[in-house]
């Protein structure tokens, strides 16, 4: 039975990050509705008994559930300004480190970080103080302190002065920008960032590329990482959760639905996506249409399940990128349909038993991000597949050290190159596509969430 720390006692093992373990949803007759969220930080941290979580509030739910004292044992969520919070998450994180990490911005014509982005990076501060301060009053003496993610990048600094005693990690779930690209952002914040992070005792890393890419943009700016040791954890699977989880009953229902749509005897390329602009679900389309033009053999013969789940749809650009989405496949549709076959099949409505479905169906799992730290969908198709499944693998994705010798690897830049793998998956024979699933669904699963954490802990007590 775990038990979880309670904050009338300082805490031996925190975590920070901007999205907690539970979100509150207020009715409209003023009750509050708890919902527990998943993913492998969740996972991750069942493996720790006594411990605190400092999150954020993210909604009016969640910041109504801070000011009448309601919470989980274990949780304290932090009730920051929501103006502050929106400039902090939406103009800062996820419209600058994000890009700058993923390398996404039209560099002709953006960035341009002027008064308002300094305003906004003022904001940025603030949120991050705000985490410190928290983490500074909960942690107990030399407790153990793991910051998660580019949200909260100048926390591990902010922290160390406030509280010295403290072993305090820093992970980034995110590739590392280069140093060359990493130099767009003006060169005072280029610097409050590296020294944010290296405030840390230890700073870790999804990949072996992140982790030396950092190194490089610390050695070019500051002249190196000081004392901070740099660690590397790729996060894995969580196969037993997985494969209990995609054979029950919501999924079996779901999977009838989808052969019905797919119809007899095709086989079937599924991604599984946020509609992330990373993710390259429009050039995957696109190399979708062009294996349909310059291999017709496969019409009629082949469907594409496209599970794109709207992401910060308060952001135009990603609202365009949703639509531009959406306007695809219908034209792919359209160009190349008939009366008893629908080549691509999109849902854009989020469903983890419907997403799972798609996983044991698949013969061919396309993961094609631009840049992406690690991907698990790469990992967890492998585990859950019904009958062997091909992955076209980026070698852009972090997923691609793990798997790489085992997927079809492309250029996510090159669509008829993509198609050509596309091609290459659906005429794998059954005998090799069975052995590629087996050792890629083990090399998925070597580091599963608990033990992920835990290594992170563990080294994290012995620096």
């Amino acid at each position: 039975m775990v038990t979880e720390h309670t904050s009338s006692s300082p805490a031996q093992v925190l975590v920070a990050s901007n999205r907690g373990p539970i979100t509150y949803t207020l009715g409209e007759d003023g009750t509050l509705d708890a919902r527990r969220g998943g993913g492998g930080l969740v996972s991750g941290l069942s493996a720790v008994d006594d411990k605190l979580w400092v999150c954020a509030a993210l909604g009016d739910g969640d910041r109504e559930a801070v000011r009448r004292g309601v919470g989980e044992p274990g949780v304290r969520m932090l009730d920051i300004d929501p103006e502050v919070h929106a400039d902090a998450y939406n103009g800062i994180a996820n419209s600058v480190l994000w890009f700058v990490h993923h390398l996404l911005y039209q560099t002709p014509v953006e960035p341009v970080f002027d008064t308002e982005f300094r305003r906004q990076w003022a904001s940025y501060e603030t949120y991050n103080r705000a985490f410190a301060e928290a983490l500074a009053q909960e942690a107990a003496e030399g407790a153990a302190v793991l910051v998660q993610d580019y949200h909260l990048a100048l926390v591990p600094g902010m922290l160390r002065a406030l509280r010295p005693d403290l072993r305090i990690g820093h992970f980034s779930h995110t590739p590392w920008a280069p140093v060359d690209y990493f130099r767009l952002l003006p060169d005072d914040i280029a610097e409050q960032l590296l020294h944010g992070i290296l405030g840390a005792d230890r700073a870790a890393f999804l990949t072996r590329r992140w982790a030396d890419a950092f190194i490089g943009c610390c050695t070019e700016i500051l002249g190196g990482t000081g004392r901070t040791r740099i660690g590397v954890h790729g996060l894995g699977a969580d196969a037993d959760f997985l494969r209990r989880r995609s054979h029950e009953a919501d999924v079996d229902e779901r999977m009838a639905a989808l052969r019905e749509q797919v119809g007899e005897d095709r086989k079937t390329i599924v991604r599984v996506d946020r509609t992330e602009l990373s993710k390259n679900i429009v050039r995957g389309l696109h190399a979708y249409r062009t294996l349909l033009e310059t291999r017709p053999e496969w019409r009629e013969r082949v469907v594409h399940i496209a599970f794109a789940y709207p992401s910060r749809q308060d952001l135009a650009v990603y609202r365009d990128y949703t639509a531009a989405v959406q306007s695809l496949a219908t034209e792919i549709n359209g160009s190349y349909g008939t009366e008893s076959w629908t080549p691509v099949v999109l849902h854009v409505k989020d469903d983890f038993a419907r997403s799972l479905a798609a996983y044991r169906l698949a013969d061919v799992a396309l993961v094609n991000p631009i840049r992406d730290g690690m991907n698990l969908v790469a990992k967890e198709v492998p585990v859950v597949s019904d009958h062997g499944c091909a992955l076209v693998l980026s070698r852009e994705a972090g997923a691609y050290e793990e798997l790489g010798e085992d997927a079809i690897v492309v250029n996510p830049y090159d669509v008829t190159g993509t198609a050509e793998a596309l091609h290459e998956a659906l005429m794998m024979s059954g005998d090799e596509r069975s052995g590629r699933t087996k050792r890629l669904a083990e090399a998925a699963t070597a580091l599963p969430p608990q033990q992920w954490f835990l290594d992170q802990l563990e080294a994290l007590r012995q620096e």
